[in-house]
């Protein structure tokens, strides 16, 4: 006998254990003890007897072939037994009925199907085609492969990319995932046509069956493809939309934005660059807006404000239409000269070598014209009206900034307007325009030679500037003095001012602008800050001359230009022709006919000389050296009075701006010739 024959199988790894091992080696299960009912051995009628019992069905032992090395046979109950096994799903190992667990694995058994369950399931999985074997390679296959939707190879789960084109992962599952949603989808459409129509239905309104799975991935790319492609050419009309836009575009932009998400500063800003309130969406601003929920096509910030019920910024915006309505200045009768006379004003703007600050080489003052004298008094109050901001005239006349002398405003024709203009930090800009060229600076053609000059000449500027910021602060009893760090980062700061679009402005910009127009500039503010009830809040610093003293006097002009300053706002102060000049500038000699002359006083209404801004030590002193430093620079005179003013000497006016002033006046022209004074007295 050979040592096989004495071996013993495992039941439950079928591995062959020698005859000593009390359990098996692989596995440790315990040995099997055979039932053997018959001796094996037996030969002759005996043996045929038991052959002839167990074919028809009775009970046979165990039956081993003395000189044959094949395992033993399993009686009819075992194998009866084995085939109520169960198969595990994972390892497909065989396990007996009564475990619950995998004996290899110990995954869980699965669920045991009802007969009336098993008879739903189709005949192709009843009939078994695939084993349990089978399945867990499958679901093993996917678990760790991918197969990529450009190449078609079989990746590893842990590649991101595919080993042979480097096409993306993602990708890959994203075409999957929605092959796999549209066949759900076409299989839910039948079943539901054919529970609906018996299962029937015309060959037209068949849906064609579901795509392959690689016939659906190529489809799915090429569609993924084509929406790239118009996503490009989105991208690329975008980008053309936004190279066109301007700056004043951005701000409307932004504005809008700020309404929707209540940024109030946003809406200022456009609102003090002068920006149309009343300004409509067009349909490509909605499209680089790009939130279709929010902004529509035709929308204003109005509008806008209403949808999203911001009531601070919608009663702001509508007494901002309601003034705009009521405001009817020079510069916006007509665009386009108001267009041509500031592509004048950036042409005559040069810059100068050393040092290299922006200068405007044509001399120009705004008034305006006699005309308005013949005018019936009914209309001149409209025009007024219409023309000047009457607050700012009211508050600087009854603090006895502006015309407290009866002397230059009856006798001398000397009288000062104030002029409306925008609101916020571009009203300085505004108001050095308007009293030079009679536009305001929406194009921002002054703020970028303010930029470029304290840029290029900042040296130049900052020296000046420091001694007058010690001096002054010494003067006021304020006893410290600051390292050379703090003196440069307030210096950017005021750098940085001049470079932002609706930023305010500081005295050091003023002394800057009256470089670049080369002429002097006569500041008349009031003394303190004030709240709304009238409460003193501070001293004011901006009322004073402001001389261009870091140019040559040969280099600059002696006519000066006024401006007002009440409660942080600029405003032009202009005077108005008349028909007669030869009593005009208390004698003083004109080089030429066509030129007016209106005095400007250089003191208060006290007596007091205005203050000089930004002197240096040399040129600090009394009263009478700063009265002999302004005689220097500005052509003076001495009323009948005693009142030391200032000549501003206005010629005739650019042919654009005239052009412009007609067109103003035709208004008030056809309401005189309408009758509208007639109406009034009625």
């Amino acid at each position: 006998m050979s040592d096989q024959r004495v071996k013993w199988s495992c039941d439950y790894c079928t591995y062959e254990n020698w005859p000593s091992a009390i359990k098996c080696t692989m596995c440790r299960a315990p040995r099997p003890t055979p039932i053997i009912q018959e001796d094996p051995f037996k030969t002759g009628p005996d043996l045929d007897s038991d052959l002839s019992r167990t074919e028809t069905g009775g009970t046979s032992g165990l039956l081993i072939c003395p000189d044959s090395s094949a395992r033993p046979r399993v009686p009819s109950s075992g194998a009866n037994e084995n085939a109520s096994k169960w198969s595990c799903q994972m390892c497909t190992y065989l396990n007996w009925p009564r475990a619950i667990r995998c004996t290899q694995c110990l995954c869980q058994r699965p669920k045991s199907i009802t007969p009336t369950e098993s008879a739903q399931i189709s005949p192709s999985l009843r009939s078994g085609s695939h084993s349990p074997v089978e399945e867990y390679n499958d679901r093993n296959r996917l678990n760790t492969q991918w197969t990529c939707s450009a190449c078609m190879y079989q990746n590893w789960a842990k590649s991101a990319k595919c080993v042979v084109c480097d096409s993306p992962k993602h990708q890959e599952a994203m075409i999957e995932r929605a092959s796999i949603d549209d066949q759900i989808i076409n299989e839910e459409e039948r079943s539901q046509r054919r529970r609906a129509g018996g299962g029937g239905g015309s060959a037209a309104q068949r849906r064609s069956p579901p795509l392959g799975r690689s016939e659906g991935r190529i489809e799915l790319a090429a569609a993924a493809t084509s929406a790239n492609e118009e996503q490009e050419v989105d991208q690329k009309k975008l980008k053309q939309i936004r190279n066109r836009m301007k700056k004043r575009d951005w701000l409307f932009l932004n504005a809008c934005a700020g309404v929707v998400d209540g940024d109030l500063a946003a809406v200022e800003a456009f609102k003090a660059s002068g920006g149309d309130i009343s300004r409509q969406l067009s349909a490509d601003e909605v499209q680089v807006l790009s939130r279709s929920s929010a902004f529509d096509v035709g929308f204003t910030l109005v509008h806008l404000a209403i949808r999203f019920q911001r009531q601070d910024m919608l009663s702001l915006l509508l007494s901002e239409v309601s003034q705009q309505r009521a405001k009817f200045i020079p510069s916006l009768v007509c665009p386009e000269l108001t267009d041509q006379i500031r592509r004048e004003i950036s042409s005559s703007l040069y810059q100068r070598k050393d040092p290299a600050c922006s200068c405007l080489s044509e001399l120009h003052t705004f008034t305006l014209p006699a005309e308005i004298e013949d005018l019936p008094p009914a209309v001149q109050e409209k025009l007024f009206d219409e023309v000047l901001d009457r607050d700012v005239q009211k508050e600087l006349e009854e603090s006895l900034v502006i015309n407290w002398s009866l002397e230059l405003v009856s006798g001398l024709d000397s009288r000062l307007y104030a002029l409306w203009n925008r609101s916020a930090g571009d009203c300085l800009l505004d108001s050095v325009l308007q009293a030079s060229w009679g536009v305001c600076d929406t194009d921002s053609v002054l703020r970028r030679a303010l930029h470029q000059s304290l840029n290029h000449c900042s040296h130049w500027f900052y020296s000046r500037w420091k001694e007058w910021e010690s001096w002054y602060a010494q003067s006021c009893g304020l006893h410290f003095s600051l390292r050379e760090e703090q003196w440069r980062e307030d210096w950017a700061f005021i750098l940085s001012l001049a470079s932002q679009p609706g930023a305010s402005l500081e005295q050091t910009h003023i002394f800057v602008l009256c470089h670049i127009l080369r002429r002097p500039i006569i500041v008349y503010g009031v003394k303190y800050y004030k709240s709304f009830r009238g409460e003193t809040l501070g001293y004011t610093r901006f009322q004073g001359v402001y001389l261009p003293l870091l140019w040559e006097q040969s280099f600059c002009w002696k006519s000066p230009i006024a401006l007002g300053y009440t409660r942080g706002h600029f405003s032009a102060l202009v005077s108005m022709e008349t028909d007669g000049y030869d009593n005009r500038g208390a004698g003083a000699n004109l080089n030429s006919d066509d030129s007016t002359v209106t005095l400007l006083p250089l003191v208060d209404s006290e007596r007091k000389l205005l203050p000089v801004h930004f002197l240096s030590a040399q040129e600090m002193g009394t009263e009478e050296q700063q009265e002999r430093l302004l005689r220097s620079w500005l052509d003076c005179c001495v009323t009948e009075g005693g009142t030391l003013a200032a000549m501003q000497k206005s010629k005739r006016s650019h042919p654009l701006v005239t052009q412009m002033i007609d067109r103003w006046l035709d208004r008030y022209r056809h309401m005189r010739d309408c009758g509208f004074d007639e109406e009034e007295d009625e």
